[in-house]
Parts: C-alpha cells; sequence; structure tokens
C-alpha cells in the first residue's frame, strides 16, 4: 500500500477510534463515579449478591475501551512519519499490554465472580473480588491503567508539527508524568493500592477524553486535506 493509502486509513480509522475513545472513557469514569463505595468486610465475599450487576456495570465500558484503545494506537502508528514510528510501534506495544490486563482483569469478573457470587460460591473468591481493598482485580486494573500511561509516553514523540500535534504531545507526557508521580508519592504516603487506582483512573480518564478530542480533530483535518 503506498504512504498515501496508509495515511488515508489510518486518519479514517483514527477519527472513528477517537471518537469512541472520548465516548468511552467519559461513560466509563462517569458510571464509576455513580457506583456506591461499599464497606465490605473480610473476607470480602458476603452478602454480595445483592450488589450483582449493578455494581458491575461501570466495568463494561472500561471493557470495550481497551480494544478500542489498541485500534487508536495502531492508526497513530500508520500516521506516524517513518522516523518517528519506532514511538509508535512502542506506544502500540504498551497499549496491547494494557489491553490484555484489563480485558483478563473484567473479564474474570463478568464470567467468573459475578456468577460465583450469585450462585453462593464464594469460597475462594476473597483475593479476586473488586470489594477486597488489596486483591487481586484492583493490582491488576491499577497496573494496566498505569501501563497505559506508558503508552502515552511513547507515542508522545509521534507529535511535534502544528499547534494541536504539540497540546497533544504535552497532554500525553503530563499523563504518564502524573500517573507515575502518583504512584510513588502514595506510595511513600503508605496509602494503599485502592487509591492510587482512583488517581490513575482519573487522569487516564482526562487524558483520553482530552487526547481523544484533539486526534479527532487530527485527523479530520489530515483526512480533509487528503480528499478523504
Amino acid at each position: 500500500m503506498s504512504d498515501t493509502g496508509r495515511q488515508t486509513n489510518a486518519t479514517r480509522l483514527g477519527f472513528y477510534a477517537a471518537t469512541a475513545t472520548i465516548i468511552l472513557a467519559a461513560t466509563f469514569f462517569t458510571v464509576g463515579i455513580l457506583t456506591p463505595v461499599r464497606s465490605v468486610s473480610y473476607p470480602y465475599v458476603n452478602g454480595l449478591a445483592q450488589y450483582v450487576p449493578g455494581d458491575y456495570y461501570w466495568m463494561i465500558p472500561g471493557f470495550l475501551l481497551a480494544p478500542v484503545f489498541v485500534v487508536l494506537m495502531s492508526s497513530i502508528h500508520s500516521y506516524a512519519p517513518e522516523k518517528k514510528r519506532v514511538f509508535s510501534q512502542l506506544g502500540l506495544s504498551f497499549g496491547i499490554v494494557y489491553a490484555a490486563i484489563n480485558c483478563t482483569d473484567y473479564f474474570i469478573q463478568f464470567a467468573v465472580v459475578e456468577p460465583s457470587i450469585l450462585k453462593g460460591e464464594t469460597a475462594s473468591l476473597t483475593l479476586f473480588t473488586e470489594y477486597n481493598p488489596h486483591g487481586v482485580f484492583i493490582a491488576a486494573e491499577s497496573l494496566g491503567y498505569l501501563v497505559m500511561t506508558v503508552a502515552f509516553l511513547f507515542v508522545a514523540g509521534v507529535f511535534s508539527q502544528g499547534r494541536i500535534e504539540k497540546v497533544l504531545r504535552w497532554l500525553l507526557v503530563s499523563g504518564f508524568l502524573a500517573a507515575v508521580g502518583s504512584f510513588l508519592s502514595l506510595s511513600l504516603l503508605g496509602y494503599d493500592i485502592v487509591t492510587f487506582e482512583v488517581a490513575v483512573i482519573t487522569i487516564d480518564s482526562v487524558v483520553l477524553i482530552a487526547s481523544g478530542a484533539l486526534l479527532s480533530l487530527l485527523f479530520r483535518r489530515v483526512g480533509a486535506s487528503a480528499g478523504t
């Protein structure tokens, strides 16, 4: 495929992926904020059936966001100039890692944890339930969104031309720095992983919504100038 054809496909697909990213990130963050915080005591599995499926709705846009983010990173990789494609390749690679972690994490909740709670089969769920503040679910989710910010950092290297790209670059790098800074500072201050989970999801959501808007505008302009 010619460079022109590659960029045409990248800008078209990138525009739709960026738009979907805005919608999913905003929905994910909003539904998550509106979901009540439950105080469940150890072993974090008793009396949970009354909260199913309501307490799990927020995970649906989070699950869908992962593959859409990979599509967006792939579109950026195709859009990137040849000399900067090492950065977009690394961004795509870390995006895939994030998607694999979070898709697996959320799917386990849908396919294993929810049915087990509803059937009262909770003997082995302590480490996997979302209500465990130091369980596998929250740790994996936090890791996934931290890895997403590494994708932000590398893909920022693609953007340097024009006002939109420069703002994008600043936004993506700032997201990485804010996430890493939050992790280090909260760890040093002795906060638990739940605090970091909330912080990194907030940071990523803001960056995804803002960068999604900028990317949709960028891809729309590039596509229009190319006559797509």
